[in-house]
């Protein structure tokens, strides 16, 4: 089997895990993942934040890597990748006013490509106008806008994860095992275990 281009869409105060989770685990698997971000190239970078559940109302943030950025946004296109994922974190909350990444959602969307959205990416899917009658997971917080955009919220342990035809969505970083595997499954990566 050959691996899938898989494009990933991030941003500063993007979460860390989210990044660098699915980054490095899907080319673990043999897929090509481009990591890019509105107006940087490859070799530029943004700073990451780490944000953790330690029994406040809401979650804490310290700051994370400068995750270095492999491919140029100004040169992608979605008919060059085969999926695409959106992790949370802060990002999303600016990223959705970007008429270029919100357009690029829907183009993944409308030709059934595989998409894998943790946390506050439900942000981007909500603004981009492409959950309307699905059944979407993403951080709690968030739920107001998944169905203030016509989505059914999920609410799952924030260690599960959701997949409605080629969306998989998830509620935070905890989720990683169910929301990879089931992402994996939609790609139709296939892991033996001889």
């Amino acid at each position: 089997m050959s691996g899938k281009r898989i494009l990933m869409i991030v941003g500063d105060f993007g979460e860390d895990y989210e990044i660098m989770v699915p980054f490095q685990a899907l080319q673990a698997v043999g897929h090509t993942v481009h990591a890019v971000c509105p107006d940087r190239h490859a070799g530029e970078g943004v700073r990451t934040a780490i944000h953790d559940f330690e029994g406040d109302q809401t979650y804490t943030e310290k700051p994370g890597h400068n995750f270095q950025l492999n491919a140029s946004f100004a040169t992608v296109e979605a008919s060059q990748y085969d999926a695409l994922v959106l992790p949370g974190g802060r990002a999303p909350e600016y990223l959705r006013l970007d008429e270029r990444v919100l357009d690029l959602v829907r183009q993944f969307d409308s030709a059934g490509k595989p998409m894998a959205v943790i946390c506050h990416g439900a942000q981007i899917l909500a603004a981009a106008q492409t959950i309307k009658g699905r059944r979407v997971s993403a951080y709690p917080a968030c739920a107001p806008e998944v169905r203030l955009a016509g989505g059914e919220y999920a609410e799952i342990e924030v260690n599960d994860a959701v997949t409605d035809g080629h969306l998989v969505t998830a509620p935070a970083w905890p989720a990683h095992p169910a929301w990879l595997a089931q992402f994996l499954a939609v790609l139709g990566t296939r892991i033996s275990h001889d």
